[in-house]
Formats: C-alpha cells, sequence, structure tokens
C-alpha cells in the first residue's frame, strides 16, 4: 500500500487561494480498473481510491502515513512567481514591442 502527499494547486475556475493550505494524502492504485461490458462504465474493486484525506500540515501527514505503515512519497507544492506589470508599461517609450491594437 503506498500513497502520495501533496498540497493540490489552485483551481483554474477560482481566483483566490481557498482549500489550498491544505495537505492531502491520497492512496496509488492497487487493482486495475475494468469497463463493465453492458453499461461501460470504469470500475475498480480497490476501495482506497475513494479515500482522500486532509491535513493542516505535511508533518501531519507524514506521521500519519507513518503511524499506519503507509509507504508514502512527498510531491512538493511548486510556488507561483508573479510578475507585476503597471497598465502605464503598456504606452513606455523604450517598450522593446510596439505597442499595436
Amino acid at each position: 500500500m503506498s500513497a502520495k502527499i501533496y498540497r493540490p494547486a489552485k483551481n483554474a475556475m477560482q481566483s483566490g487561494k481557498a482549500k489550498t493550505h491544505l495537505w492531502v494524502l491520497e492512496f496509488d492504485q492497487e487493482a486495475p480498473r475494468s469497463i463493465d461490458p453492458v453499461l461501460g462504465y470504469t470500475s475498480s474493486s480497490d476501495m482506497r481510491q475513494q479515500v482522500r484525506l486532509t491535513f493542516e500540515s505535511q508533518e501531519q501527514a507524514e506521521a500519519y502515513a507513518k503511524r499506519e505503515g503507509i509507504e508514502y512519497r512527498v510531491i512538493a507544492p511548486k510556488e507561483v512567481a508573479r510578475q507585476m506589470l503597471s497598465y502605464t508599461d503598456n504606452f513606455r517609450y523604450n517598450r522593446i514591442q510596439p505597442w499595436t491594437h
């Protein structure tokens, strides 16, 4: 049984950073998925795929995995480097690219 611990990224539909401070522990897939021949649904006999645990910090998630004997890997979050631009920069006289409509 193995799992991954990560901090989810901001959803593309979000403008804020709600629910991105929590750390998530998700179990890896152990049983292959199968397609139901009648309805065409994809299903799996592995019930741990449905479990998603959230923690306040990475240390709490790691402590839980160690306590329960779960092999885990931590995926470090990528921090966003914001580029600060000003509207007036569009009209600078020393602009590299010409400003057009």
